[in-house]
């Protein structure tokens, strides 16, 4: 059993992240970050929600990059060969469902 609260999770680095839970090879971790990431397409699907501050995701369909802001509480699916990369604006905590070692 474990109580996370995630509004005071902080890392020594950007996209620093807490392992909450694997369930048979499906990972949900806490990241914390004030700094982009980078380009990429998950191994798998990925479900990224934002538990506080606010990021902007931009992603690619058919070669053309789109993006959207996430508020917190808002929740950003990535089917598999999803493009996209993570801006936050600001500090953010994301909590992020996918399988286990995806990029």
């Amino acid at each position: 059993m474990k109580i996370i609260r995630s509004k005071s999770f902080t890392a020594t680095r950007p996209w620093g992240a807490l392992d909450i839970a694997n369930m048979g090879g499906i990972t949900t971790r806490l990241h914390w970050t004030d700094q982009p990431y980078k380009w990429h397409v998950n191994d798998g699907e990925e479900v990224f929600a934002v538990l506080d501050g606010r990021v902007e995701m931009r992603y690619r369909e058919g070669g053309v990059e789109l993006s959207a802001i996430l508020e917190t509480g808002d929740v950003f699916y990535a089917s598999v060969g999803t493009e996209h990369v993570a801006h936050p604006i600001g500090a953010a905590r994301i909590l992020v469902v996918e399988a286990e070692g995806s990029v």
